[in-house]
């Protein structure tokens, strides 16, 4: 656990403070249990005697009574400071995760061609001015109504959304994930559970009036959802896709990606999210890559998969891939889907576990973004721009759109 720490660049130290609380704890637990146990035996005592001998009872009854409540306290304060250290502390890094900073990621695969488009004969335009001259994106108006990072999908921008939605959904169903609308606003147990009111708390929406929190994923609602929850183990795996508005802050985000809709504070998206014995939870992890390849791959983008170092994993994750599009006004491969395998780290924290037989246990969770809307638009719009401003829109969602094979610029 201290190499994990030290691994994500957390306080190592945390560690010794949760092993010291925790023996507290335990020897408080046993002091409560033993000053019990006599004030039991007291107490049928205490009816047998007479005179001095039950006045020197009486006397020991008095004490004890003040000492248990005592032994009580310091067994809930022990208790507590445990609760809350653990609640500090990330999960396990995986042993094979590549061991550093945002920088220090290992590429794994690379898939597609990127386009030349020197070769092609133009310039190409950024997803904004592409936007604008399809009314599809309207960024002025976002910021006239709720400030920066927000924006109006307008027109053939709405449409590509609702088709991207509907065709990631189709996908996900084919593959057997059930389909769910999810809460947009959860308790603060549901967010602390998932991880996401550790060192990701700065990025949050809280409503202090209603004690809520905005969710930036679908992935806490999909993983509270069987909160204090026993599974049988041959209902397993269980796959759920969500579809949620999602809500980040952006803390720390200061002057990146200020142009267009590439960062914002508010997107839909659409979220696979499994629940499987601890010992599957690796396959299964594959699995949503080549779910989240398969969409890539039927976009038509030229992508990498990335494994994450450890140090930008995130709290609840044992080991994280990127899917990374490339952005061609960009110059470079951005990230589009993510995938996480979370081990038991948020069934421990939500009381989800898995009854096997005779054995009931906690079991693992994996988290994996097949469509996050405004990022996959920009890529959309980018690669498949033309010379003349129009969009050619990718086969697979054309069913979606009408049949209409490519987007259009509109006269202002």
């Amino acid at each position: 656990m201290r190499a994990s720490q030290r691994a994500r660049g957390e306080d190592v130290a945390l560690v010794d403070s949760l092993l010291s609380a925790d023996e507290r704890r335990r020897s408080s637990g046993v002091r409560f249990d033993e000053l019990r146990a006599e004030q039991k035996q007291l107490g049928k005592l205490i009816p047998k005697a007479a005179g001095e001998e039950k006045a020197e009872l009486l006397k020991r009854a008095e004490q004890l009574k003040a000492d248990v409540k005592a032994a009580d306290a310091e067994r809930d304060a022990a208790d507590a400071e445990t609760q809350e250290l653990l609640l500090r502390l990330g999960n396990l890094v995986h042993p094979d995760v590549p061991v550093g900073g945002e920088e220090d990621f290992v590429t794994l695969e690379t898939h597609g061609t990127i386009r030349d488009f020197a070769a092609e004969g133009f310039e190409p335009r950024d997803h904004l001015e592409l936007g604008q001259l399809l009314g599809a994106i309207d960024v002025e108006r976002g910021a006239k109504v709720s400030g920066s990072r927000f924006y109006f999908l307008t027109g053939v921008g709405a449409l590509l959304e609702l088709a991207l939605v509907n065709a990631a959904i189709a996908q996900a169903t084919a593959a057997g994930f059930t389909p769910m609308l999810t809460p947009a606003l959860v308790r603060p147990q549901s967010m602390a559970g998932t991880g996401f009111l550790g060192q990701a708390a700065q990025d949050v929406y809280h409503l202090d009036k209603d004690d809520l929190y905005l969710v930036g994923t679908s992935e806490v609602p999909l993983a509270a959802y069987h909160m204090d929850e026993i599974i049988d183990a041959d209902r397993l795996p269980l796959r759920y896709a969500g579809f949620s508005p999602c809500f980040r802050r952006e803390a720390g985000s200061h002057g990146k990606d200020t142009r267009g809709i590439f960062r914002v504070h508010q997107f839909d998206k659409v979220e696979m999210f499994s629940y499987v014995a601890p010992e599957d939870s690796q396959a299964e992890h594959q699995r949503l890559l080549e779910w989240e390849k398969q969409w890539l791959t039927s976009l038509e983008l030229p992508y990498r998969v990335i494994d994450v170092a450890s140090a930008d994993l995130g709290s609840s994750a044992a080991r994280k891939f990127d899917c990374e599009a490339w952005i061609p006004t960009q110059g470079k491969y951005r990230e589009l889907t993510s995938t996480s395998d979370c081990t038991e780290f948020q069934s421990r924290r939500l009381s989800i576990r898995v009854r096997d037989g005779k054995q009931v246990k906690p079991l693992a969770t994996l988290n994996g973004t097949l469509c996050a809307v405004p990022r996959t638009i920009v890529a959309i719009l980018e690669n498949h721009q033309q010379a003349d401003g129009s969009v050619r829109v990718p086969e697979v969602l054309r069913p979606y759109l009408g049949g209409r094979e490519v987007l259009e610029p509109v006269s202002r």
